[in-house]
C-alpha cells in the first residue's frame, strides 16, 4: 500500500474514528489527539499485512482512547461545578440515513448519555461504545481489547445496566426538539417568564458548566420556578453584542450564543411529553473554542 493510498484509507475512516474517540472521552480535543496518534501508528505500520484497515484503525483508536481515559481518571482533577461533555458538531444524517440507525447514534452521543458514561470504567466504556453505538460483535470487541469474549460480555452487561438505570428517557425526535428550542430561544431572549414557564416541565433541571471560568450556576437548579426565574434574570442582564445560531450538536438541535462574534454559551434541551425536562448550559470557554461561528 503506497503512502498516498494509506492517507486516503485513513481519511475515509476518520469520521468513524473521531466518533469512537469522542464517545470514549467526551472531549473533542482529546478525541482529535487520539485520532492523530492513530494516524501516526497507521503511517508507521506494516500496512501490507493489514487485511482489514477499518478493524485495525478502530482497534488502535479504541486502545489509545482507553489509555487516555485512564490517564484522565488517574489525574483525579477537580472540576469547578457540574461537568458536561465538550459540545461536538454532528451531522448524523450524512452517515446514518436510516432513521433508526440515526436515533441510536444520536442517543449514544447525547449529553445525557455521555455524562452517564463518565462513571463507567475505561474498559466498560469501550465495550459499551463499540457494542451499543457501532454494533460490533462481542468477538471483535474481545480481539480489539485483548480480552476473552466471556469477559467482554460481562463488561457489556454491567455497562448496559448501569446506563439504563441512570440515563433519562427523553424524546429524541429532532423536529419536536427543534421546535421547542426555537420557542425556548424566543422566550429566553425576551426574558418572558410566563412563556418560559409554559415550556418547562414542573421538575425541570438546569445544569450549567462553566468550569469556574465564566458565570453559570455551580449547582444544578431544579423545578420550573427556579429555572424560569434564572433564565429570565440572565436575559435581563443580557450578553454584549449577542447573536444566536441554531445548529446540530451531540445529535440534536442546540442554540449557540455568540458575543462579539465569539462563542459565549451553548444551550441544549432534553424534551419529553412536549415539555423541556433538562436545560444544559455550557459556558466554559475552553469547551467552546472549536465551535463554528459562521
Amino acid at each position: 500500500m503506497t503512502t498516498d493510498t494509506a492517507t486516503e484509507v485513513f481519511e475515509a475512516h476518520r469520521p468513524l474514528l473521531l466518533g469512537v474517540a469522542y464517545r470514549m472521552l467526551g472531549r473533542s480535543a482529546d478525541a482529535e489527539d487520539v485520532v492523530q496518534e492513530a494516524w501516526l501508528r497507521w503511517s508507521g505500520a506494516d500496512r501490507d499485512g493489514v487485511r482489514e484497515p477499518r478493524g485495525y484503525l478502530v482497534r488502535v483508536t479504541t486502545r489509545l482512547a482507553v489509555d487516555r481515559l485512564r490517564q484522565i481518571k488517574a489525574r483525579g482533577e477537580t472540576y469547578v461545578g457540574p461537568w458536561l461533555p465538550e459540545p461536538w458538531v454532528t451531522d448524523l444524517g450524512a452517515t446514518a440515513p436510516d432513521a433508526a440507525e440515526r436515533a441510536v447514534l444520536a442517543d449514544s452521543v447525547s449529553l445525557a448519555v455521555l455524562v452517564v458514561l463518565e462513571s463507567l470504567s475505561p474498559l466498560e466504556r469501550a465495550v459499551f461504545v463499540l457494542r451499543e453505538a457501532f454494533g460490533y460483535p462481542y468477538a471483535e470487541i474481545a480481539a480489539m481489547l485483548e480480552r476473552g469474549e466471556a469477559a467482554v460480555r460481562q463488561l457489556a452487561g454491567r455497562a448496559r445496566r448501569h446506563v439504563d438505570e441512570r440515563r433519562p428517557r427523553y424524546d429524541v425526535d429532532p423536529g419536536r426538539r427543534r421546535d421547542l428550542t426555537e420557542r425556548f430561544l424566543a422566550a429566553a431572549a425576551g426574558g418572558d417568564l410566563d412563556a418560559l414557564l409554559a415550556l418547562l416541565a414542573p421538575g425541570v433541571r438546569l445544569v450549567g458548566d462553566s468550569g469556574g471560568k465564566s458565570k453559570a450556576p455551580l449547582r444544578v437548579l431544579e423545578n420550573a420556578d427556579k429555572v424560569g426565574r434564572f433564565l429570565a434574570g440572565a436575559a435581563r442582564k443580557g450578553v454584549p453584542d449577542a447573536d444566536y445560531r441554531l445548529l446540530e450538536l451531540n445529535g440534536g438541535p442546540a442554540l449557540l450564543v455568540l458575543s462579539g462574534g465569539r462563542p459565549d454559551a451553548v444551550f441544549q434541551l432534553d424534551v419529553a411529553d412536549g415539555l423541556i425536562q433538562t436545560v444544559y448550559i455550557i459556558r466554559n470557554p475552553d469547551k467552546l473554542r472549536a465551535l463554528p461561528t459562521a
